[in-house]
């Protein structure tokens, strides 16, 4: 299972890095969009969660090694939620950019600075 996670993280951080590269800043956008979902994913892969381990330890048990880690649980959410508040700036700021320059080209964008 963490050999599939572990390519799917690649695919996602190749893809995301690939799609920052582009020439449109609707497609930066997506690719850091997808480099926050790989980092979500290597996150969850790190942590070892496992759907068999509650997170929670029950009352009156001593032996802490059946239960799941769950500060992974928690970074995952903070991310997701942080992922989600740079999307919506992103957004927003990619919709002004375009309204002020008439384009979505990041190069001819460069050219009309100078």
């Amino acid at each position: 299972m963490e050999l599939l996670l572990a390519v799917v993280i690649g695919v996602l951080y190749a893809t995301g890095i690939y799609m920052i590269m582009r020439r449109s800043i609707m497609k930066l956008i997506i690719g850091i969009g997808l480099l926050a979902h790989g980092a979500d994913l290597l996150i969850f892969t790190l942590g070892r969660i496992e759907s068999t381990k509650p997170p929670i330890i029950a009352a009156g048990e001593e032996s802490i090694t059946n239960y799941a880690d769950p500060v992974p649980q928690a970074l995952i959410l903070t991310a997701i939620v942080i992922g989600f508040g740079v999307m919506a700036f992103a957004l927003v700021l990619f919709r002004e950019t375009v309204r002020v320059s008439d384009t979505g080209d990041v190069q001819e964008m460069r050219l009309s600075d100078r």
